[in-house]
């Protein structure tokens, strides 16, 4: 080979190591840059704290088939263990680190780094970090649904499988992502730390930066003790150690991580608190004690099988299996949850809108419905106001207008009560009583139904009756009272008592007509009420008059014989008081 070739190669073979030596420092370079690059540092004056009210986070349900449509009536929530503020016109969602004051060692620039570089549609985005004395905050992406335990432990929801299946797959969705990345594991995995957003997505946060949230004892000295022992329910039993008279948290994994997601699994199938079937008979640090103890067969939830499908609950032992080895990869969790779905890819959104639509063509259908059912309502409210009162006064107070008393020249008034009723009420119990009356005026009430006559009320054993009014009607107002007052006495003569069967009821009638002014009394509960001589001068001649016959005023008598159709018997001067 000649020499220039030769010559030729090896310049070409150094650049071309050079270009990669260049290459790399140049990468080298561009990370440290980035390592150190502060644009996630967020200043405590820069972030406005919202008042977060306790009754904030509310969902209204419409339930479309076995669906359900969630809306909140205030996104100003506050989630557990989690404030919200606004950080540059945006919701953010801040966790405080505990501790006064940080030293951005290079460990923690990594931290930062690696969670800012995290993207993924089930994971919160990181916004920053506020680092000031005694305003140590981590800004985290704001999810206005609240927590994955608001939503579960809120009974006006109403989650189908497909909904929680939906939320188990975004979980596994965000955990498989996470332990394939530079994180490797979350450590904090539980129902407080899924979100979910205002599409009803779930996103996992929390996580990373294990710096800012180093594992601490807990002790019973704390004020929330047993707050935090409530977090150490998700901890697998190897991160979980006696330390004195409390409890540490020794770590994370990916093996704990899917333990987590087991109780997280109960947590969904129950709707409930992790091992709540237990918490009756036992403590949160008796359940604890059991788990770390390792007994065989180990301490876990109960689940009742019929409350999951089985190959979930098969899931749910494999993820908390006492034996980390044998605990699934998320890997192999989201494809046993896929299975359940029948390989379809779960949209909430979407099926959430195809039940909308389909609630929406049957919408019609629906109001028709309704509406017939409102007419029928209507129809019997204005029956029933109609027997209360007169149908043109019904009607008048219906359109709100005013009810004027009114004089009316000519009616006539019925009245008539039950002889010997004090005595028969002493001998009985007063439900006896009761029942006698209601029998009673039911049979009178089907009597006077046929007859053009208006019931003005029942006062104990008396009935009164009116006809001429509203409605004028010449001198047959007349007619029709003494024709009902016939039927009412035939009736009373073959009336059976119930709780005195050999007894003859002993009915007596009185009758006049004459001149009466009529008017609606009160608001509440209005009566049509008679007033005029005419009605005193009816009942004088009820109270004046014999059993099983009708006492008559001259004045009715002159109107009936103007018909011709009655036969009736002079009695004779009769003492009244007038």
């Amino acid at each position: 080979m000649p020499t220039y070739q030769i010559a030729l190669m090896c310049l070409i073979g150094v650049i071309f190591f050079g270009f990669i030596i260049f290459f790399i420092v140049y990468r080298r370079l561009t990370w440290e840059r980035d390592l150190r690059n502060m644009s996630w540092r967020v200043t405590f004056a820069d972030v406005t704290f919202l008042s977060a009210r306790a009754d904030s986070f509310k969902l209204s349900m419409l339930d479309v088939g076995t669906m359900a449509t969630m809306e909140t009536d205030d996104d100003e929530c506050k989630h557990s263990f989690t404030r919200v503020g606004l950080h540059q016109g945006v919701q953010v969602a801040l966790k405080r680190i505990p501790v006064d004051t940080i030293d951005l060692t290079r460990q923690i620039l990594l931290e930062i780094k690696m969670v800012r570089d995290l993207h993924h549609d089930n994971l919160t985005r990181f916004i920053g970090v506020c680092i000031e004395p005694q305003n140590n905050f981590v800004l985290n992406e704001y999810c206005s649904k609240g927590s994955l335990q608001d939503v579960l432990l809120n009974d006006s929801i109403k989650l189908d499988w497909t909904f929680r299946l939906s939320l188990l797959i975004d979980i596994a969705k965000a955990m498989k992502f996470l332990h394939h990345s530079p994180v490797q594991f979350h450590g904090r995995l539980r129902s407080t730390n899924c979100v979910v957003d205002s599409r009803f997505g779930l996103k996992v946060t929390d996580f990373g930066l294990l710096s800012f949230f180093p594992p601490t004892v807990v002790t019973d000295h704390e004020d929330n003790y047993h707050a935090m022992l409530e977090k150490l329910l998700w901890l697998a039993p190897e991160h979980l150690s006696v330390y004195c008279s409390g409890y540490r948290q020794t770590g994370g994994s990916q093996k704990g991580d899917v333990y987590g997601f087991g109780i997280i699994m109960e947590e969904v199938t129950l709707r409930s608190v992790p091992y709540d079937t237990q918490r009756g008979l036992l403590s949160v640090t008796e359940i604890l004690d059991k788990v770390m103890k390792r007994e065989n067969p180990p301490h876990r939830p109960k689940v009742p099988q019929r409350e999951a499908p089985a190959q979930l609950n098969s899931l749910m032992d494999r993820c908390w299996s006492d034996v980390a080895d044998l605990r699934p990869t998320f890997d192999v969790i989201l494809k046993s949850l896929k299975s359940l779905t029948h390989g379809r890819e779960v949209n909430l959104m979407e099926t959430l809108i195809t039940r909308l639509e389909d609630y929406a063509s049957n919408l019609e259908d629906v109001v028709e419905d309704r509406t017939r059912q409102l007419a029928e309502e209507k129809k019997n409210s204005e029956m029933l106001l109609y027997q209360i009162l007169p149908q043109s006064v019904a009607d008048q107070l219906k359109r709100g207008e005013p009810v004027t008393p009114e004089m009316y020249d000519n009616v006539t008034i019925y009245f008539s009560d039950i002889v010997g009723f004090t005595a028969m009420s002493a001998k009985c119990f007063p439900m006896q009583v009761v029942s006698f009356l209601n029998d009673l005026y039911s049979a009178f009430d089907s009597v006077i139904d046929d007859h053009d006559v208006y019931k003005v009320e029942t006062i104990g054993d008396a009935y009164m009756v009116v006809s001429g009014l509203p409605e004028r009607k010449g001198d047959q107002h007349a007619v029709e009272i003494c024709r009902m007052a016939l039927g009412l006495l035939q009736l009373a003569q073959t009336f059976p008592i119930r709780h005195s069967p050999g007894e003859t009821l002993q009915l007596r009638v009185g009758i006049h007509s004459g001149p009466c002014c009529a008017g609606v009394v009160g608001k509440k509960m209005p009566r049509c009420c008679l007033f005029g001589d005419t009605v005193n001068t009816a009942s004088r001649m009820e109270s004046t008059g014999q059993p099983l016959k009708i006492h008559l005023s001259e004045t009715a008598k002159r109107i009936l014989d103007g018909s011709g159709n009655f036969i009736t018997q002079y009695r004779g001067p009769v003492e009244m008081k007038l």
